[in-house]
């Protein structure tokens, strides 16, 4: 932990701070990584073993780097020759 870091947190705790928890932010949420995609994309998938990201971008209208997301990170997805598989 860096002195900056807990000097930063003295000041936070003397102007009346009560948690180190991270404060709400503005912005847009990430909500294309939800179960309804989720569920969509698998469905897809065991479908047509053979389709590809962007088709199923295309299909959904969601981001491809979603998609790559949740067919890689979300279900472990890989994309052999073959066709996509479990690992």
């Amino acid at each position: 932990m860096s002195r900056s870091r807990v000097y930063q947190w003295c000041t936070w705790f003397g102007e009346g701070r009560t948690s180190l928890n991270d404060e709400l932010k503005s912005g847009r949420p990430k909500t294309s990584t939800n179960e309804e995609n989720t569920t969509r994309v698998d469905e897809l998938i065991k479908c047509d073993r053979r389709t590809k990201i962007s088709e199923i971008a295309l299909k959904l209208k969601i981001p491809r780097s979603t998609v790559h997301e949740i067919v890689h990170d979300f279900f472990g997805y890989r994309l052999p020759c073959a066709g996509m598989r479990k690992v």
